[in-house]
């Protein structure tokens, strides 16, 4: 006999639907998958065979052959163990056929038949509902994710015993009450850190509210225990908050990853992911034998925080050079080619020397001469070029330290981000894709931030100096289109552009010298 399921499988952050024909045959033995699965995916047999017997069934004795179509797209993981059974169910008789005919399966089985949770199902329920069919069934742990997707009825189940009570409808089980896809409510100010606590540092909040405002990236720089990972980590709290688009996009790429959890439905803040230095490439960009997203893709509509930068290895850091720019990034490898989002916010820390003192207005630098020079030339000017703010943090001083007076809080920072930003959604209503003044190319460049006579002599004048390269020159111009639309200025103007030249510090001839 011959049966017709659904399964879904994972391609870079969306699903495709996976056909999983079975078909039983009077003559011959045994169990055949074909279809390209990999090794995860043919143990299936062995975890299908133990999860009928502990549940009181019997494999057929016959050959049975099951295809996952499209036969030339790798099936990867054991989400295909569950749509596999009710196949060979269907086949057998057991169940109606009918009955799977219009439902998405997919959910590990274990050998004593209860179902346990698989990553990616945010995205097969989408795809699920893409294609018309009319529910997905899945484990109860996945059941708080897949009810994110209106439209289409899902099934949180605990065993096989279960998914066959409900299609052939000896059981009494209710569809997950649909979450829905807007983002859900939180505090008004639902992280743990808050601007207010920083003393201090005005110049670097100033940066980093223009970083928020525009999608910059930034580079701090300055002694240990200045403050720059506790700056960091409050980035987030002046951010917008997600949209639906945005947080469903998040979340697909946190639900691929396996990241999600079994009780969350879209994510509702935006991500900060702090890799450690000794991270690999991979797992920064994302890849491997069974591609997953790397940080970068994981920190996607956030901040991706890179703590002691230098100490990163040399072919990591270059990797970001095209996700940077490109806000995506590209996995090519023999056997695939996947593409995962990556257009995330750069926040990046540094020691200016290895003894952490160099311009410390306390303490002298104990590194021997030309050792600052090698350890900047870590970061390569290629990837310096594509950080737009660069500044320099200095320690506190003792007396705003101990100033009791409350500082600025993120909310009210984040009202002028927010302010800022719905200028930009205004200006570029017209182009899609880009949301963000740091988002634009060089014809939008030229037609959203014309300069006048006095400030383009400034900005020539600053490229003369520095010996600036063109996409400095871009990335300049950018940042003061920022600060202009902070200010609600409807033109850039010279003191903008000043600013934006002063946040290349680095480029400054007394650096390391």
């Amino acid at each position: 006999m011959f049966v017709r399921t659904y399964a879904g499988a994972i391609a870079g952050i969306d699903a495709i639907r996976v056909t999983v024909e079975v078909n039983l045959t009077g003559s011959g033995l045994g169990l055949y998958l074909v279809g390209l699965p990999d090794n995860a995916v043919k143990e299936s047999e062995q975890r299908i065979r133990a999860a009928f017997e502990n549940s009181g069934r019997k494999m057929s004795g016959r050959k049975i052959v099951v295809n996952l179509a499209p036969a030339d797209l790798r099936k990867e993981g054991s989400g295909f163990d569950l749509p596999i059974a009710v196949g060979i169910l269907a086949a057998m008789e057991e169940i109606d056929p009918a009955a799977v005919a219009d439902t998405l399966f997919a959910g590990e089985l274990s050998l004593d038949g209860s179902l346990r949770p698989v990553r990616g199902i945010l995205p097969i329920a989408v795809k699920a509902r893409e294609e018309g069919l009319r529910r997905l069934v899945v484990p109860a742990g996945n059941g708080a994710e897949a009810a994110v997707v209106e439209g289409i009825e899902v099934y949180a189940l605990r065993s096989l015993d279960e998914v066959i009570g409900l299609l052939d409808g000896t059981g009494s089980f209710a569809p997950v009450a649909a979450a829905g896809e807007a983002v859900p409510r939180t505090a008004e100010n639902p992280y743990a850190e808050d601007f207010a606590d920083v003393k201090g540092q005005a110049a670097v909040k100033r940066a980093l509210e223009i970083a928020a405002a525009g999608g910059h990236n930034v580079l701090m720089i300055g002694a240990p225990g200045s403050g720059k990972t506790m700056l960091a980590r409050r980035m987030p709290t002046i951010l917008p908050p997600l949209g639906s688009r945005e947080a469903l996009e998040t979340t697909k790429i946190h639900s691929v990853a396996g990241k999600l959890g079994t009780v969350r439905g879209l994510l509702a803040q935006r991500p900060f992911r702090s890799p450690h230095h000794l991270t690999s490439q991979v797992a920064l960009i994302g890849g491997g034998q069974s591609p997953q997203p790397g940080e970068i893709s994981l920190a996607h509509n956030g901040v991706l925080f890179l703590d002691e930068l230098p100490e990163f290895g040399r072919n990591a850091l270059e990797v970001l050079r095209q996700p940077l720019e490109e806000k995506r990034i590209v996995v090519s490898r023999a056997r695939y080619s996947v593409e995962y989002p990556a257009n995330f916010t750069l926040i990046a820390a540094m020691n200016p020397c290895p003894c952490g003192y160099y311009n410390h207005p306390t303490k002298e630098c104990s590194c021997p001469p030309g050792t600052v020079h090698r350890y900047l030339n870590r970061i390569s000017g290629p990837l310096l070029d594509r950080i737009d703010l660069q500044v320099e943090v200095t320690p506190v001083a003792i007396g705003e330290l101990s100033d009791a007076r409350p500082a600025e809080t993120s909310a009210a920072i984040r009202e002028r981000v927010v302010r800022a930003r719905a200028v930009q959604a205004a200006r570029f209503r017209t182009v899609e894709g880009v949301h963000t003044n740091a988002m634009m190319n060089a014809r939008m460049l030229r037609e959203f931030c014309p300069l006048g006579d006095a400030a383009r002599r400034l900005l020539e004048q600053a490229m003369a100096r520095l010996d600036l390269s063109a996409r400095a020159y871009d990335r300049i111009v950018k940042v003061a289109r920022t600060i202009a639309d902070l200010e609600g200025a409807a033109d850039i103007g010279t003191a903008h552009l000043a600013e934006a030249i002063n946040y290349r510090s680095l480029d400054r001839g007394g650096w390391g010298r």
